[in-house]
């Protein structure tokens, strides 16, 4: 045991980047939560939080990995106040779960995530990976209304809804949001949710490179207000499936409005089969850019020779390797889409890939500040020691 904790021996499912923990906790509160980082700080011990697993392999190998905290038992739906719109609930509980509960009472957290069966509160937090209706609704970050952490050295720390106890000076749901379990272990969230729409429907059309981003800045203008604009391209090089969510009130008649803006297509209620989905992500790149720089986007990740699905219109695509990379020509082709991306105002970030010697970040121009709460919040350098940035 740890800090009073039941521990298990590791297994494969269990390596971080490659890296075996020594030992994995099953924390089932937060106050054991804060018991087992207790126990570590005074052992130094190396601590690497994991929800459903499903992104382990992102971003770099830890550093050191003694101990993996497995929130899996902290999956309980804490309140849902249905009359005021927020749910509460532990960073264990799978995306799956808590859709289906808030279902029930009409509502949502309109957040997309590519597992969601296996995809929990707080892994969805700590990647923050942006699903197609961030378009409409926002990102994990901008949904967030409380959130529940502890620090590396067993502090309790609250900000938000439902506040108890707040680190003077610091945003810890923004922080935490992203942070890769750097910072210390998201252990309770808050949300604000919507009702579920009425009605959905989707206007799906095929087209060509250069048609697509006048395309996409019109639909971005558009009054119909789409509550999503996502494309697939599998094929390098080859036609563009784009498909445009309409959610809400007279779903089919705006979805016939937007058919007619894009000029051809069909309307449908079925949501297509690659909508929010990563397919297989041992190679896996995020790039970020202005709406403006669509075909300049379109165009460098033609020349990768991997396939593309994102948003046009919200400035962010994934990338992904269908056939193996060697190392050098991974590096290559990383280096390459990055000096084309970055001169367009964008930025590319290799969330997975099998070798560690792959840039993941690129130029990082917060990088100092991301240091100095580094050095804040985890001094002794026990948490994910190494997975950001910088060795952040």
């Amino acid at each position: 045991m740890i800090g009073g904790v039941t521990v298990r021996q590791p297994d494969s499912d269990d390596a971080v980047g490659g890296v075996l923990p020594r030992w994995v906790a099953l924390p089932e509160t937060v106050e054991e939560v804060a018991a087992v980082l207790r126990a570590c700080a005074e052992r130094d011990l190396a601590v690497v939080p994991a929800g459903g697993g499903t992104k382990l392999h992102w971003g770099l190998p830890p550093e050191r990995c003694d101990v993996l905290l497995d929130m899996c038992c902290m999956n309980s739906l804490l309140e849902h106040a249905a009359g005021d719109l927020v749910v509460r609930a532990q960073a264990g509980l799978t995306m799956d779960a808590l859709s289906a509960a808030l279902a029930d009472k009409g509502q949502e957290l309109a957040l997309d995530v590519p597992f969601p069966e296996d995809t929990t509160v707080g892994g969805t937090l700590a990647a923050a990976l942006p699903g197609p209706r961030a378009f409409r609704y926002g990102t994990a970050r901008d949904l967030l209304i409380g959130i529940t952490v502890v620090l590396p050295d067993g502090t309790i720390a609250k900000s938000g809804g439902k506040v108890v106890k707040n680190v003077a000076g610091y945003d810890l749901g923004k922080l935490f949001t992203g942070s890769y379990g750097t910072l210390g272990v998201i252990a309770e969230a808050t949300f604000r949710l919507h009702p579920l729409p009425p009605d959905r429907r989707w206007v799906v059309a095929e087209l060509g490179t250069a048609e697509l981003p006048p395309v996409a800045a019109a639909l971005a203008a558009s009054q119909t207000e789409p509550s999503a604009v996502e494309v697939d391209r599998p094929e390098p090089g080859g036609p563009i499936t784009l498909a445009v969510l309409v959610e809400g009130a007279a779903a089919e008649s705006r979805a016939e409005a937007l058919r007619a803006l894009i000029g051809q297509g069909s309307v449908t209620g079925e949501r297509p089969s690659w909508w929010g989905r990563i397919q297989g992500d041992e190679v896996l790149v995020e790039v970020r850019f202005p709406p403006s720089a669509t075909g300049t986007v379109l165009e460098a990740a033609a020349v990768t020779g991997l396939s593309l699905r994102g948003s046009p219109v919200a400035g962010r695509v994934l990338l992904e390797a269908w056939h193996t990379l060697g190392e050098g020509e991974l590096g290559a082709l990383v280096t390459g889409l990055r000096e084309r991306v970055e001169a367009a105002g964008g930025r590319v970030h290799v969330l997975a890939a099998p070798y560690t010697s792959v840039e993941r970040w690129g130029h990082v121009s917060a990088l100092p500040l991301m240091r100095r709460v580094k050095e804040r919040f985890d001094p002794g350098r026990r948490m994910s020691p190494g997975r950001f940035p910088g060795g952040v």
